[in-house]
């Protein structure tokens, strides 16, 4: 018979702990400043850009959308005629 104990294999990894260097970090902002442009309602969307700074990665492409969605439609609305006013209609 063979006692011999069997040799131990390589040690597990402990995994990610206090102080840890690979241990993940939560959300950040990344302190990029947003420059006015002027139009109210293309600010108001990019200053929307700043909820991702609080959100995990899974949460950006939400924000991301949205503000894609409203940025093309202030665009689309730069193509439209604007309406007469009652003083344009001179004869």
């Amino acid at each position: 018979m063979n006692d011999a104990q069997p040799h131990p294999g390589p040690a597990e990894p402990a995994g990610p702990g206090p102080g840890d260097p690979y241990e993940a970090a939560g959300p950040a902002p990344l302190g990029v400043v947003r420059t006015p442009t002027g139009r109210p309602a293309v600010d108001a969307l990019l200053d929307r850009l700043g909820d991702a700074d609080h959100l995990t990665a899974d949460g950006h492409l939400d924000v991301y959308e949205d503000v894609h969605r409203g940025l093309r439609a202030e665009l689309s609305s730069l193509d439209e005629r604007p309406a007469p006013r009652p003083y344009d209609n001179r004869s």
